[in-house]
């Protein structure tokens, strides 16, 4: 009876650590891993002033550390690109760009996706708290903001995945409205 409790007591020691170990760090290693891909997305956007979702589809596509593109397709088709801090948006054969570099509030916005996607951990903790739950397998990344004039934009921000795959992301923003983005990998570098 006592080995089986000792036997008992053995494993627990070594089953915690095994459980305790996915965290903020591996979940980064995990992202990081990723080279980039191409990913299918279904937007719904939650606006206050409308009965229903704004829903949107497309293709999006990532090459890390810091090139994303999303073209909508449905119901309008957009392209919007970052690449490095220029942002450009292209609808309707209209082209605008916008250098990040000289919007702070929404530079540290766009870092919340490209920090996720390259497992950059010291560039989301720069303007985010970050929050764990879950496991390797089913994991859920809550960014709070940690300066105001963030805050102001975005209540939080919810990321979740598989592994180091990003299956959602998940804008709260100040005003009550928000966005969830689902995405299914297509190609996975």
């Amino acid at each position: 009876m006592i080995k089986r409790l000792l036997g008992c007591l053995f494993l627990l020691v070594f089953a915690l650590p095994a459980s305790a170990a996915f965290d903020v760090g591996q979940l980064m290693t995990d992202l990081a891993k990723n080279k980039g891909g191409k990913a299918k997305f279904t937007e719904k956007k939650y606006i206050s002033l409308l009965d229903k979702p704004v829903v949107s589809s497309g293709e999006m596509s990532y090459t890390a550390p810091d090139r994303l593109e999303k073209r909508t397709l449905q119901p309008k088709v957009e392209t919007l690109l970052l690449d490095k801090d220029m942002l450009s948006i292209e609808r309707e054969k209209q082209k605008l760009s916008i250098n990040l570099a000289n919007q702070p509030e929404a530079l540290a916005f766009v870092d919340s996706i490209r920090g996720t996607l390259s497992g950059n951990r010291a560039a989301l903790e720069k303007n985010y708290a970050l929050h764990l739950s879950g496991n390797a397998d089913k994991w859920v990344l809550t960014l709070l903001p940690s300066d105001q004039k963030i805050s102001a934009l975005v209540l939080r921000i919810t990321v979740s995945g598989s592994r180091g795959l990003v299956r959602s992301i998940e804008y709260l923003q100040a005003d009550g409205d928000r966005s969830v983005l689902n995405m299914e990998p297509i190609e996975i570098k």
